[in-house]
């Protein structure tokens, strides 16, 4: 799916969204949420292309995978995160956005661990030289 579709579906999802919270505000949240899940699926899967050119960059400059699989992983949870976070914003639970926030970012730095590790190793590996 191209950006252009994707800002379509999203302009007139917002358009209908306003339209049916006039009369049933539930449903507005609902189709939020559909048009949320159907951009995030059409960005997904316009991936291939970044994940293929990712693996090459990896493996010219001989890195170890975990790295590269690390930044991965930190990105899908930023983005999944994002996207429930707005979900919830947008039907007024600013409360519950702040916990999936910080559920996030905790699972980021539990990604992370390893190259933490790592990179804590490199520095006492340079330091006992």
């Amino acid at each position: 799916m191209s950006l252009i579709s994707i800002v379509a579906v999203g302009i007139i999802a917002a358009l209908l969204s306003v339209v049916v919270k006039q009369h049933k505000p539930e449903f507005g949240m609902y189709i939020s949420l559909i048009a949320g899940v159907v951009i995030l699926l059409a960005v997904i899967s316009g991936l291939a292309p970044v994940l293929d050119t990712f693996e090459e960059l990896i493996g010219a400059v001989s890195l170890n995978a975990v790295y590269g699989a690390a930044l991965l992983k930190a990105l899908a949870i930023c983005y999944i995160t994002q996207l429930a976070c707005d979900t919830c914003r947008d039907s007024g639970e600013t409360a519950i956005a702040s916990k999936i926030e910080m559920a996030g970012k905790l699972a980021i730095v539990l990604v992370s661990l390893p190259l933490f590790a790592a990179v804590v190793t490199t520095v006492t590996e340079l330091i006992t030289m």
